[in-house]
């Protein structure tokens, strides 16, 4: 990542070694860097368990501990630390993630925080005081060679890359934003946070989402509205009920583990229905779609040109597939496999690529 002039950047400090290591980078590479940390909770609210827990082992993105850690980091660094207080824009985000779970879809609170506070009330922040780019710590790459229509890359390390989590994005932030660490692979991270002294060197990364610390998704959902977590049916594939849950809201599509159900032979939630708190099992093959529909698209290029063929990407940790892309508006399209695939889930991104390019994507409606 070169720039053709020394610039004023304001770098998003998680205190994890990943943003560590981006401001270190541009630090040393002669720009004027400003580090930042985004508090989205605070200490002494009884919403802390839920936003930003600090029990012992906790690695987030939003702790108490981690704010020091990104204190200190910027302090050897010698650069000026700000903290920005994001706790009620968080709120949105927690907002639609009960929502989301309510409506009987999976949602992806990590692609709305970088949509709507990352490179969003970031951003704003960032123009407040004249910042030419906003930096963090993803491991994916901008290509600036067209500075009117910039590209978004995989980053280099195919086993930490992080641009389906940044599809969201449109051409007016990616000028702005600078990813320091995408051509690096998180061993090289590592190596060059310890050459250089950073006490997060061998910070574990975060496992979870920062505000479900315990991954209890539905004691969150439980907590913020009580009165939609209630019992239901658990419904075969015929209709038939063969068992109780104390919530669809418990359950994702796809998930084997934990249904609380023995019927002789493996059985995996295929279908939840919010309409009538039903939750339908079955066996694996019924899982199994031909593709699907997404709708509120963003393209990082022009949607009546996206290619035909192209390769999608349904989850985070799932690899990007040989598809056929058509789209039906500008805001919905739909994708159709090469071979059919396993628990496509309704409330998650449909993120499409060619070669290493991210060329846009949507949230996954329904599979068909």
């Amino acid at each position: 990542m070169q720039l053709d002039r020394p610039s004023k950047i304001l770098v998003a400090m998680s205190g994890g070694v990943d943003s560590s290591v981006a401001a270190a980078l541009l630090k040393k590479a002669g720009h004027e860097v400003v580090g930042c940390f985004m508090r989205l909770g605070s200490e002494d609210s009884v919403e802390q368990a839920e936003v930003c827990a600090t029990k012992p082992g906790h690695q987030g993105c939003c702790s108490v501990n981690d704010a020091q850690d990104a204190r200190l980091v910027a302090a050897m660094l010698e650069i000026p630390f700000y903290v920005l207080n994001f706790k009620e824009d968080f709120g949105r985000i927690i907002d639609y993630f009960v929502d989301e779970y309510n409506a009987g879809r999976t949602p992806n609170p990590c692609v709305r925080c970088n949509d709507w506070l990352k490179f969003g009330k970031l951003l704003a922040y960032a123009d407040s005081i004249d910042a030419d780019y906003v930096a963090t710590g993803h491991y994916a790459r901008v290509d600036h060679a067209d500075k009117q229509k910039p590209k978004l890359l995989k980053g280099l390390d195919p086993g930490k890359d992080q641009s389906y989590v940044l599809f969201g994005t449109n051409h007016d932030r990616l000028r702005k934003m600078l990813l320091p660490i995408g051509e690096m692979q998180k061993s090289e991270v590592r190596q060059l946070a310890q050459d250089q002294g950073l006490p997060v060197f061998n910070k574990p990364d975060s496992q979870e989402i920062c505000f479900v610390p315990d991954n209890d998704y539905a004691r969150l959902v439980a907590q913020r509205s009580p009165d939609q977590v209630t019992p239901g049916k658990i419904l075969d594939r015929e209709g038939k009920e063969v068992g109780e849950h104390q919530g669809h809201q418990h359950f994702t599509i796809g998930q084997r583990r934990g249904v609380g159900l023995a019927l002789g032979y493996p059985i995996y939630v295929v279908d939840r229905n919010p309409q009538n708190n039903t939750v339908t099992v079955g066996q694996k093959e019924d899982l199994l779609s031909n593709g699907l529909i997404a709708h509120k698209a963003n393209w990082l290029v022009d949607w009546d040109k996206v290619p035909a063929r192209c390769e999608v990407k349904i989850r985070y940790n799932s690899p990007a597939v040989p598809a056929t892309v058509s789209a039906l508006s500008e805001d919905q399209f739909k994708v159709t496999f090469d071979e059919p695939l396993s628990a496509i889930t309704p409330g998650q991104a449909a993120v499409c690529y060619q070669g290493s390019q991210c060329l846009g994507g949507g949230w996954i409606e329904k599979a068909i």
